[in-house]
């Protein structure tokens, strides 16, 4: 399901990402989604949403790194 707002995601990607990686994050996995509904376009037999979800977080890590405290900067 698309996320509107930063506070539907979940718990887990709010506490760990600021505000702009929370943003790229809504935006990949919404697109996500949305792509890999159809099944022909998934390579695995993963579900759309953990499809998102690695589509998400591989967009945040383009912009952003854990730091040596684990906290995300940006790069």
């Amino acid at each position: 399901m698309p996320y509107q707002t930063r506070n539907d995601l979940p718990e887990s990607v709010r506490h760990v990402l600021p505000e702009h990686a929370q943003d790229i994050f809504k935006e990949a996995f919404n697109h996500a989604i949305k792509q890999y509904q159809d099944p022909q376009k998934r390579r695995d037999n993963s579900s759309p949403e953990q499809i998102a979800f690695r589509v998400a977080w591989s967009a945040v890590e383009k912009v952003y790194r854990k730091d040596e405290n684990g906290k995300w900067q940006l790069k």
